[in-house]
């Protein structure tokens, strides 16, 4: 078999997701091309797995200051290069089309009349789920924006939906646990502000990442740059997590039994309704602004926070993938609930 698998760079989560299933793709022999948009190629990293991958403009949200503009969004859209790229993928030699919410092999796939299945996160809002202001130009966007003849949603939850739970690219860590460290990822802020935001809580380690930064120790905080395998060591180490509300990231730190706080992208339907979904689930901790203080009340606090386990998600779908009489959606999802 041959596919073509599509992923939606502008957050880290969809490229993390495509890490874990790719083993499992590599594993069965599947021959796998990977095609990535929403991105510049100069900014992706650690990317040697995925061998002579395409990169694609595509589209994607521009962000300011932890806010979507929207006006930057439009401006800097180019929806004629995503017709030209959408027309000029030729899918002749491929058997499947798999796309992580990335437009160009969704369309492309729907054109030429081409099998496709899509999967992540965003497809789980096509069901009923927690949904904090959603509108129907935001219903509209995750029905159209990347389509396919099977959509796989995910989610932290089965809300008594047919939604399959995380895709998770675990790997083994054997690392002290540090109770004190906080691993800091928040790329949608101004990177000078959260670090001035932490410098008075001297009683934590704070392990910072985001875009812009070098490797630097500032007493009590490191900053560190993009990068996969310090940023997984850390994550396995730490105590706590202080994030945005992407999917991925959380996902990850729920399966590592973490201490979360999520501050959501304002102007972000989607990570305005995870956060309210960590709420309603009790898996985290939620806060639409941050400063000192309000960091220190959740570090200090002791609430009760649920922990969850996940399957092995990356797995099951490989094997549902290959099966010659794969089920349905709705008992894949019961299977792995359980």
């Amino acid at each position: 078999m041959k596919i073509l698998y599509g992923v939606q760079a502008t957050g880290n989560g969809h490229i993390s997701r495509a890490r874990a299933m790719g083993k499992y793709l590599a594993a069965a022999g599947v021959q796998t091309d990977y095609l990535f948009s929403g991105r510049p190629a100069d900014q992706l990293f650690d990317m040697q797995q995925f061998g002579q991958y395409q990169v694609k403009r595509g589209l994607t949200f521009v962000t300011q200051a932890g806010k979507v503009n929207y006006w930057q969004t439009f401006w800097q859209a180019s929806v004629r290069t995503l017709q030209q790229d959408i027309k000029a993928l030729d899918l002749s030699s491929y058997d499947l089309v798999l796309t992580d919410f990335e437009p160009i092999t969704a369309h492309a796939a729907r054109l030429q009349h081409k099998r496709s299945i899509a999967f992540g996160h965003q497809y789980a809002f096509l069901h009923n789920i927690p949904m904090e202001h959603a509108t129907p130009m935001t219903r509209l966007v995750f029905k159209h924006f990347a389509p396919a003849q099977y959509q796989l949603g995910l989610h932290w939850h089965h809300f008594n939906q047919p939604i399959l739970p995380p895709i998770i690219d675990e790997e083994p860590h054997d690392v002290a646990q540090n109770e004190q460290q906080v691993l800091v990822y928040l790329p949608f802020e101004d990177q000078n502000q959260v670090v001035n935001m932490l410098k008075p809580l001297t009683e934590y380690q704070f392990s910072v990442y985001g875009p812009g930064l070098s490797k630097a120790t500032l007493g009590h905080i490191h900053t560190h740059p993009l990068a996969l395998k310090p940023f997984k060591t850390d994550l396995a180490s730490c105590n706590y997590v202080l994030s945005n509300a992407g999917f991925e990231l959380i996902s990850e730190a729920l399966q590592l039994k973490k201490r979360i706080m999520v501050k959501p992208l304002q102007g972000q339907m989607e990570q305005q309704s995870n956060a309210l979904a960590l709420q309603q689930l009790r898996l985290a901790t939620r806060s639409d602004t941050l400063n000192s203080s309000i960091v220190a009340n959740w570090l200090g606090s002791q609430s009760s926070q649920q922990f969850v386990h996940y399957p092995n998600v990356a797995k099951a779908i490989c094997d549902w993938l290959l099966a010659d009489t794969p089920t349905d959606v709705a008992t894949l999802s019961k299977q792995l609930w359980q």
